[in-house]
């Protein structure tokens, strides 16, 4: 159906079926994309416009020169921004979660070392020299 591996494919199914989301509840169009890809891109409708009618999440998805290939990442892009409506953990957003803690725990270590804020381009006064 989509200009992908199989494998891609059986994926997207799956976590179409997970969440529930089913291809009669989408709204596909197709528009033409903008940007570069010169007279191929200016003819051809390859913008591939999706609309999750239940929950109302609108995705467009002009990636790439192929119409079929747009069509996947769209509907990948769906099934992203389902998972974080949901609240289902994916490992992209678990990575993204550990990476707003470690930041959080870098800032908190600064401001024990060099007592709170101040302003900016100000060396503290106690402490090491950086």
């Amino acid at each position: 159906m989509f200009a992908v591996n199989p494998e891609k494919e059986q994926w997207l199914r799956k976590q179409m079926e997970a969440l529930g989301v089913r291809e009669e509840d989408l709204e596909e169009k197709f528009v033409r994309a903008s940007g570069r890809g010169g007279q191929k891109v200016n003819k051809t409708s390859s913008c591939v416009y999706l609309k999750h009618l239940p929950t109302g999440i609108e995705v467009k998805c002009m990636k790439d020169r192929s119409q079929s290939l747009n069509r996947f990442l769209a509907r990948r892009e769906l099934v992203k921004r389902m998972e974080l409506r949901s609240g289902m953990a994916s490992p992209e957003s678990e990575a993204i979660e550990k990476r707003r803690r470690q930041k959080l725990k870098r800032g908190k270590r600064a401001r024990l070392k060099y007592g709170g804020e101040r302003p900016v381009g100000e060396r503290p006064t106690e402490g090491p020299k950086v």
